[in-house]
């Protein structure tokens, strides 16, 4: 790659950002992991050695496509790996910084976190919860939540995390699909002042969940609940219990968690993750990819119940004995400066967020960051979708100060850990996730399964097997096989779709059916995305594919403007006109929407399944992940 000599920032896409000297220099690692990561067994064997291991695995990696056994016959426990082996060295330091929406705060040193995990274990084992047995978590973003995580990895149940803004239907799902017989739940949760009925949920989903014996409620906002014979409180069955509690010997292949994502189609997935090879991939690229050290303040927003949460605000951060900040609320309550005032507060140095949230805060405006002093931050994240160039140039100056490297990450709930990410000595370009982490081999392959030329769009593969990688979907090998492996046998279709440039960076195009094909071409919907939203006018985009019978698709866009702007047929053509400028003709929307707002999911993503459905008067199918119906009726009030 040429050196432009920028060393601070962009000012338009194209350029190269190199990461600022004073952060390089102080590296642990350097571009010599890239080639000790094509010898995938010794380097992923070397790594695991940083965590504890009970006994020694004989084997890093058994593979017989599609299933793979990593660290074979090593056994160790996940919560011992974020607990017991910092009591020594970090017992008084600060491993969790937590606040509540109404401004309560908590903190819990690695002492202190040890403690109450170990009470709330031996609440589970007086239960009769044993090795195996599935507990489903429906909880707010309380300190509560990863101590009932890290008690379950301790006697070796398996959690099931469910986001706690789903339905109850969603709920009574996935807790049937697991057959769990302990919910965790609150009587409920702070969001933008408003008390998120919890325990109302999880009755009215206890109506037909047959698998349930019990169900612990954490009291969080005092709203009166009503209790049943089932009904236990945290603080009733915690009160007495005994502050250590051993860790029980977990295999490596022994599962750790299930998450449910959902599909295309269908009941959701419950992808399964085991305890070693996942805990190896989350605590390197924790460690390496934020550069994590003793001293620092770490803020990932994701919530718990996504896997980004899983893997970047528990496991990852406390293997390796970080300092998390954890909130429960939303970003804008009281104020539109409330991550800021955090930050600030906390002095925070390392922050992770979505692209989803940078666009919000952009819409807000530049002066609630400038309200506070964020010096002290030294690396930013991006997490959840590509971010726009226009984005990631305003992250990088207004939040970062045009000082901080953004480590824009691509990975999955089926794939554990961060598969494409730069490292903090990556030269960056805005928008582009840039190259696999060391140890993964990622490829972007057309219809036929060859590797695609430079700048052209395909499926993004991974072609080797990775440590955090899904073991499979819960009681559904078939239905594994088919999503994840079926289509290019032996590799691992992501369902994504992505391009390589002629440096071998990857740009995220969305998924594989956001890719539209125009008269022969395959145009990402991030591409026009991007160039919509880098108009002055317009704060978020979507862009769906409709069928068109000359082009095969014609590009439909629906669009929120920024305030102060009005949603004409001048300002239509104005935007047609600027995507032609920005990409080509071939891109410009064959029709434009103005909305108030855009389906998404409750953790912020743009649902263009709902989108494409309407436009092609299909039935919308499962919208159990919605966040507002109100969008919905709105874009079918448009047609």
């Amino acid at each position: 790659m040429k050196d432009s000599g920028k060393i601070s920032s962009f000012l338009k896409t194209g350029e190269v950002y190199f990461p600022p000297e004073d952060i390089v220099k102080n590296l642990r690692i350097n571009e010599e992991v890239y080639e000790e990561g094509k010898r995938i067994e010794e380097f992923w064997g070397k790594i695991s050695e940083e965590l504890v291991w009970f006994r020694k695995w004989d084997r890093v990696l058994e593979w017989n496509p599609p299933y793979s056994k990593w660290f074979v016959n090593g056994k160790l426990n996940a919560s011992y790996n974020c607990l017991d082996r910092h009591l020594d060295a970090r017992g008084n330091k600060t491993a969790l910084i937590w606040e509540g929406e109404p401004g309560d705060r908590v903190t819990y040193t690695y002492g202190e976190l040890y403690r109450e995990v170990c009470r709330f274990s031996n609440v589970l084992k007086d239960l009769g919860i044993k090795k195996g047995d599935r507990i489903t978590l429906y909880l707010p973003m309380i300190p509560q939540l990863p101590v009932a995580m890290l008690a379950c990895a301790r006697i070796g149940a398996i959690h099931s995390v469910v986001f706690a803004g789903f339905s109850p239907r969603a709920l009574r799902e996935r807790i049937n699909d697991a057959e769990s017989r302990i919910l965790i739940t609150a009587d409920g949760g702070f969001r933008r002042g408003r008390i998120i009925p919890l325990k109302e949920n999880a009755d009215e989903a206890l109506e037909d969940a047959p698998s349930i014996e019990h169900v612990i409620v954490v009291e969080r906002t005092g709203k009166r609940w009503n209790r049943y014979e089932r009904d236990l409180t945290w603080d009733e069955v915690i009160e007495k219990q005994d502050t250590e509690c051993e860790a029980e010997i977990m295999d490596s292949e022994d599962e750790l968690f299930i998450l449910y994502t959902s599909g295309t189609t269908g009941k959701p997935k419950g992808v399964v993750h085991r305890t070693g090879g996942y805990m190896v991939g989350v605590h390197i690229t924790a460690k390496w990819i934020f550069d994590l050290r003793d001293d620092d303040i770490y803020w990932c927003t994701a919530d718990i119940g996504w896997i980004t949460g899983h893997s970047y605000i528990v496991y990852g951060p406390l293997s390796n004995g970080a300092t998390v900040v954890m909130y429960e609320g939303a970003p804008d309550h009281p104020a539109r400066d409330r991550f800021w005032e955090i930050i600030e507060r906390y002095g925070v140095t390392v922050f992770y967020t979505a692209p989803t949230a940078i666009r919000s805060f952009m819409k807000w405006g530049d002066e609630w960051v400038k309200k506070h002093d964020l010096s002290i931050l030294r690396i930013l994240g991006t997490v959840g979708e590509p971010i726009n160039p226009r984005a990631w140039e305003w992250y990088h100056r207004v939040v970062g100060g045009e000082r901080c490297p953004i480590m824009d990450t691509w990975w999955q709930t089926e794939t554990g850990m961060i598969l494409i990410s730069p490292l903090p000595f990556t030269p960056l370009k805005p928008g582009s996730a840039t190259k696999p982490f060391p140890g993964i081999e990622a490829d972007v392959l057309d219809e036929d399964g060859n590797p695609c030329k430079p700048g052209e769009g395909g499926y993004l593969v991974i072609k080797t097997p990775w440590p955090a990688m899904l073991k499979t979907l819960f009681r559904d090998d078939e239905r594994y096989i088919k999503t994840y492996w079926e289509r290019f046998p032996g590799v691992y279709l992501t369902g994504d779709a992505a391009k390589k440039d002629e440096d071998g960076y990857f740009w995220i195009l969305g998924r594989s059916d956001d890719v539209i094909n125009v008269s022969g071409h395959r145009i990402g919907t991030m591409e026009v995305e991007s160039a919509l939203v880098s108009h002055p006018a317009v704060a978020e985009a979507a862009v769906v594919g409709k069928a068109h019978e000359i082009k095969g698709q014609a590009i439909v866009s629906f669009i929120i403007l920024k305030e102060g702007f009005d949603p004409d047929e001048n300002l239509k053509e104005l935007l047609k006109a600027h995507v032609r400028a920005e990409i080509g003709g071939i891109a410009v929307p064959d029709e434009i929407y103005f909305v108030s707002s855009l389906p998404k999911t409750r953790s912020g993503k743009i649902m263009r399944r709902i989108l494409r459905a309407i436009e092609s008067g299909k039935e919308i199918g499962d919208t159990s992940t919605l966040e507002d119906e109100k969008s919905v009726k709105e874009i079918l009030g448009k047609k």
